[in-house]
């Protein structure tokens, strides 16, 4: 498949603090892929290398097979970027901002003027055309800001957390219309800490922890490393704290909680877990309500490989 961002070792020092370390990868060309990694991993620095916004100590960066520096305005031109900070211009409305970026690339006016409306379609702003900035929820004002990112039709686009604290009918409008880009044959980075997107939009994964790749693949193939094999959730009415400390000792439970009468049982390996509960609850005489198993998450798996902690 060919490649069209090629990072080879990679490193990045401020001082005596190394941010990014000896970091390799590559990005396929059409595919969406996912760079994730907890608050302070790299993941900003290393896109802002990438993008030659920021000087690298060691190295090499290649975009579409070209080395990638701060005066290839030839590859930048094929690259849109949407940071997690709104972009725009309050004094315009929405069409004359989405003009406005996308003039910066576009100088034929009757091709522009396609593009902003292909653009304002992908992300639904078809009704507010005439709104400024000021005028619009904080859903459409992040859709208008992908908009003014993609209108001049990148080969490669960087989307960093483009639905946060955005509601649930923008955030669908956004993945969807990420979902469209892809199929329009755009290469694309996306970092975000909602991990149900990555599942949904990722076709490769990329977890980074403290300037290097701690885990890479796909969504299935990282959940085979979680430690967990099942997690199951139980409605119980009225559970004895004496049939609490046995589910305790049973030999595959990992970690077992009872708060606001849902049971919620972690279990490490092993086969038939569900069905040992259901008939344990059913010795003991214990009604439950509903009972709920899943396998591992890409969530899960972020949090054993990276840590529970906050960080700042």
């Amino acid at each position: 498949m060919k490649n069209c961002i090629e990072v080879k070792n990679l490193v990045k020092e401020y001082k005596t603090v190394r941010a990014i370390d000896d970091l390799t990868f590559e990005v396929h060309e059409g595919e969406i892929l996912g760079l994730l990694g907890p608050n302070g991993s790299g993941k900003s620095t290393t896109i802002n290398c990438i993008l030659s916004l920021l000087n690298f100590s060691k190295g090499s960066i290649k975009i579409f097979g070209k080395k990638m520096d701060v005066n290839a305005y030839e590859i930048k031109r094929n690259i849109g970027v949407v940071f997690q900070d709104v972009s725009v211009f309050e004094e315009l409305n929405v069409i004359d901002n989405i003009d406005y970026f996308c003039g910066l690339y576009i100088k034929d006016k009757k091709l522009r003027k396609t593009y902003i409306e292909d653009a304002i379609a992908l992300v639904g702003l078809e009704n507010y055309k005439k709104f400024y900035p000021k005028q619009l929820s904080g859903g459409l004002l992040r859709r208008l800001n992908i908009a003014c990112g993609i209108a001049h039709k990148p080969k490669l686009i960087f989307l960093d957390e483009p639905t946060v604290a955005v509601d649930p009918q923008s955030r669908n409008n956004i993945l969807d219309g990420i979902e469209k880009l892809r199929e329009e044959g755009a290469t694309i980075v996306y970092t975000t800490h909602y991990m149900e997107e990555v599942e949904i939009l990722c076709d490769r994964v990329i977890i980074l922890d403290k300037g290097k790749i701690i885990a890479s693949g796909t969504c299935d193939a990282l959940k085979t490393l979680a430690n967990i094999e099942e997690k199951v959730t139980v409605e119980v009415l009225d559970l004895p704290p004496k049939v609490l400390e046995k589910i305790k000792e049973f030999k595959n439970v990992e970690e077992v909680s009872y708060l606001d009468n849902i049971l919620f049982i972690t279990y490490k390996k092993g086969k038939n877990n569900l069905s040992e509960l259901m008939e344990f609850l059913k010795e003991k005489r214990v009604n439950y309500n509903k009972i709920f198993s899943e396998r591992p998450t890409l969530n899960d798996v972020f949090l054993e490989l990276t840590g529970k902690e906050l960080r700042d």
